[in-house]
């Protein structure tokens, strides 16, 4: 929940009285506009004639539908109200960021152009800044069931925060626009790239909680020929063998293996069963 800083309480005092409501409304209504990201907002107390919805270019509702002058003045408010909030830097959120709240695999949209700043208006929440510092502020966050995201693209990191537990991803060069998540308990997690739908448990982890990642077994790449790997096993294990192969098609998926590449190398590796 937003609380008012003192400059804040004191220009929604000033608000109020101009506007001829009580603080409590005025502050009611500043809560339900900055939920609305500043053009819009649900909201229900008496002196507003209930509940209603306002929008950013004429559309209000009122529960006292047929009040014009009370319409009049809620639409005044709102409007001071909005333009109030895009005054403060960091408040208001631009840009779309994709996320899923239903199971299916579709995405929805949802308006997240990163965190919201700090203000003269609202004292700060710590909880809205749940990822590690050193990884400054995110291009865009979201949430799902109990899950947080925040990703930093130009990092490279998406924090990742469920059930209180905060894992830093390695985003590679995959630009993120939304997750998916399965419904239920312990639903697995994916996200969209420009390579489609990825399963987040194939990012390497950096940390978890502030602490390193134990190091993931070296991958082949294309600068690091398997024909030069060491050869103390000439029969290698059939699991190692086809676990390489996955891994090529994955680097082959991201368009780092062309198909060639990929072909002369599976064939090395079929060739040492």
């Amino acid at each position: 929940m937003q609380h008012l800083t003192p400059q804040g309480q004191q220009i929604v005092d000033d608000i109020a009285l101009r506007h001829g409501f009580s603080q409590d409304a005025v502050t009611h209504m500043l809560i339900a506009v900055l939920n609305g990201n500043g053009s819009m907002a649900q909201f229900s107390h008496p002196e507003f004639g209930g509940s209603g919805q306002w929008m950013q270019g004429g559309m209000l509702m009122l529960g006292d539908m047929f009040n014009s002058s009370l319409k009049g003045r809620v639409d005044a408010l709102c409007y001071e109200l909005s333009n109030l909030l895009a005054n403060q830097p960091g408040l208001l959120q631009s840009g779309s960021f994709q996320s899923q709240s239903q199971g299916g695999g579709s995405f929805q949209n949802q308006t997240s152009g990163g965190v919201r700043g700090e203000s003269e208006l609202f004292v700060p929440d710590p909880a809205d800044h749940w990822w590690p510092q050193e990884l400054g502020a995110p291009n865009a966050t979201g949430s799902q069931n109990n899950v947080k995201y925040a990703y930093f693209a130009n990092a490279r990191r998406l924090a990742v925060n469920t059930g209180g537990d905060v894992w830093v991803y390695d985003t590679l060069d995959h630009q993120i626009g939304g997750f998916s998540q399965q419904q239920g308990m312990g639903g697995s997690i994916s996200f969209g790239s420009q390579y489609g739908t990825i399963d987040l448990g194939r990012l390497p982890v950096v940390s978890r909680n502030g602490r390193p990642a134990a190091a993931p077994p070296p991958a082949y790449a294309p600068d690091r020929p398997m024909q030069n790997q060491p050869a103390s096993n000439p029969r290698a294990n059939e699991g190692d063998i086809f676990a390489a192969i996955e891994r090529l098609g994955d680097l082959r998926a991201k368009g780092i293996l062309t198909d060639d590449e990929f072909n002369t190398k599976k064939a090395e590796l079929l060739a040492r069963l």
